[in-house]
């Protein structure tokens, strides 16, 4: 169901989303998003990483961490600690949360309902999990105007204990994909969780995808609060961190006929279509791994490349915890397509008239109050399978012919960029500091 916001073309998982900025210039009907002035992607400003505290800090991982190995023997017989903890429940990379009912939205009759992350106290946590001990944490960051540090736990093995035991306030692990679309992009605070959230699931899957040393076998053991490993064979020491693997996803653009290449896959939802994507392979810059993708995919020769913006992906499988898209615009050369039907099932040029009616087609605010509405069914032990793909209709109530990812998908940002800018504007060279974005 969620996948019709998710774009790839490449034959590696989902790619895709949401876009950093300068500016609004969006142009769709009513019947679209009101795009906001958010200056980064889903996924990205997560506001506990904004800065790393110094190690003499007492919000710093280390220190953090120390006083967490003191405190969790006294629990729950302890006084409130300063700074005090609390910890982000996941299990088998779902974060916990709870659904409360929002405001009206202006554009809506009715009430759509606003997910938050499930917060829990260490002495909750302490009392749902026996055997935790310091090394079952991860630090996410702190919240120095709240004297809070944050944690991350997996819980997937004792995911039953735990929402008995938090039965009464209707917490529940959810899908982070699920959050995503149920997120109101206009919400700084729900972009601010949906963005903990995504560091917290990276963070936990790398975990669980690096128990041990690749060069010896040994087991690894968390160091730094979780933020690094280090295998524990000491004839060996090998550092281990944090997994990024790097994408490019582009909108390759024929300037002369004013058209965009768009493609599908296989396991699309009817009518989506997206950009190409692909993983970045070793010795090549990220021009020329835009520029192999292209020809890999579609038998076309890309010229000039131009940087858009990147974006966090942190949802893929488990054993890429955490993708980096990085957003280009790319000028063909040549125009006959040539598909590779094993990475793509079509690919085809778009005029930007098409497209522009694509963005205008979509009811992405209705998916999302769908999702949320299907995120407070879950909370509520009323789990109700709603299908999205048909929310992408045309004012008269038929299906829309074509429809692109949502507002949160890096390819929603450049599809719609050069929609409203032009091949012209988004082919300059940006300044320094500054971004094609058209957010």
């Amino acid at each position: 169901m969620l996948s019709l916001f998710l774009s790839s073309s490449s034959s590696y998982p989902t790619l895709s989303f949401l876009s950093r900025s300068i500016a609004i210039r969006t142009k769709l009907t009513s019947l679209t998003m009101s795009t906001s002035l958010r200056r980064t992607h889903a996924y990205a400003g997560n506001p506990l990483k904004s800065k790393t505290p110094k190690s003499t800090d007492s919000f710093s991982p280390s220190s953090a961490f120390e006083s967490l190995k003191s405190l969790i023997p006294q629990i729950p017989n302890h006084p409130t600690p300063s700074p005090d903890f609390k910890v982000l429940p996941f299990s088998k990379g779902r974060p916990l949360v709870f659904s409360s009912v929002g405001g009206d939205d202006a554009s809506s009759t009715t009430t759509t309902p606003i997910w938050h992350l499930g917060w829990i106290s260490l002495a909750d946590c302490k009392g749902m999990l026996a055997n935790m001990d310091e090394n079952s944490l991860v630090y996410l960051g702190p919240k120095v105007e709240e004297d809070l540090v944050c944690w991350a736990v997996d819980m997937s093995e004792e995911e039953d204990g735990v929402v008995s035991g938090l039965e009464s306030r209707k917490l529940c692990f959810v899908e982070l994909r699920t959050l995503m679309v149920g997120a109101d992009w206009v919400d700084q605070r729900a972009m601010d969780e949906l963005a903990i959230a995504g560091h917290a699931r990276a963070l936990l899957e790398w975990h669980n995808v690096s128990r041990f040393c690749g060069s010896c076998g040994g087991a690894n053991v968390p160091k730094e609060a979780g933020r690094r490993k280090q295998c524990s064979n000491e004839a060996c020491g090998k550092r281990v961190y944090p997994r990024v693997d790097p994408v490019v996803i582009m909108l390759v653009i024929d300037k002369e006929n004013d058209r965009a290449l768009l493609s599908r896959q296989a396991r699309y939802v009817p009518r989506m279509w997206s950009c190409l994507a692909g993983f970045i392979e070793p010795g090549e810059s990220l021009e020329e791994a835009v520029r192999r993708e292209t020809w890999e995919e579609t038998g076309i020769e890309v010229g000039d490349v131009v940087y858009h913006s990147s974006q966090p992906w942190p949802v893929g499988p488990s054993s890429m915890p955490c993708q980096l898209m990085l957003g280009f615009f790319a000028f063909a050369k040549t125009l006959d397509i040539n598909v590779d039907k094993e990475e793509l099932e079509d690919a085809q040029w778009h005029s930007r008239e098409d497209v522009k009616k694509a963005l205008a087609f979509a009811e992405y605010r209705k998916a999302q109050r769908t999702a949320a509405s299907k995120i407070e069914q879950i909370c509520r032990g009323v789990e109700k399978s709603q299908g999205l793909s048909t929310d992408f209709n045309v004012e008269s109530g038929e299906l829309a012919p074509m429809f692109i990812p949502g507002p949160f998908a890096i390819a929603h940002h450049l599809i719609s960029t050069w929609v409203d800018q032009g091949s012209s504007n988004v082919h300059s060279k940006p300044q320094a500091g500054v971004s094609l974005s058209s957010l």
